[in-house]
């Protein structure tokens, strides 16, 4: 049996110059989103765009969300991102139109290669489609694509892509039900 060569991940170039100089600078500039006040959501959406997320239009991120690489988000108008929320973007993660990500979801669009003895680092894109909502303490995995109109229920833990039109729960999730959006 092979170990895990630890030295090996530690070691690995897993970002460049300019992206670790702008994790530094994000860094440096977090405390100006997580402080300002609830009702400047523009203020936020400015932020982000500063460090290259596309956001649309109408979009509400609230302070406390948790952004690890702005650059790699794009959300889309009218979407919403609740209180205490993880986008663990180190893959691009894509929130559609009038999606909602309640309270405390974690969108985790990285990992790790447990097959390598290293650990190599994988940087997953994750996909959540318009109308859709990740209900409160929802873990959404890596590489994930969750459907148009889809639900991921209260604290079930996504490990596989989700249909368009349909509800989730559980851990790991599995279907619930159809959703009927008449």
């Amino acid at each position: 049996m092979t170990e895990l060569d630890i030295s090996a991940n530690r070691s690995a170039e897993k970002w460049s110059f300019r992206a670790k100089v702008g994790r530094l600078l994000w860094g440096l500039a977090r405390p100006f989103f997580a402080l300002s006040p609830r009702p400047l959501w523009g203020w936020r959406r400015l932020l982000l765009r500063l460090f290259g997320a596309k956001i649309g239009k109408h979009v509400h991120i609230f302070p406390s969300v948790r952004v690890t690489i702005p650059w790699h988000l794009t959300v889309g108008d009218y979407a919403a991102i609740g209180d205490r929320s993880i986008i663990y973007a180190l893959g691009l993660v894509e929130i559609g139109a009038r999606a909602t990500i309640s309270q405390g979801a974690h969108i985790c669009a990285g990992s790790h290669d447990y097959n390598d003895p290293s650990m190599k680092l994988l940087k997953t894109p994750i996909t959540i489609g318009a109308d859709a909502w990740i209900c409160a303490d929802a873990f959404v995995g890596p590489g994930r694509t969750i459907g148009d109109k889809a639900v991921v229920a209260a604290r079930a833990v996504v490990t596989k892509d989700v249909a368009e039109r349909t509800v989730v729960g559980g851990n790991p999730a599995v279907l619930v039900k159809e959703r009927d959006l008449t």
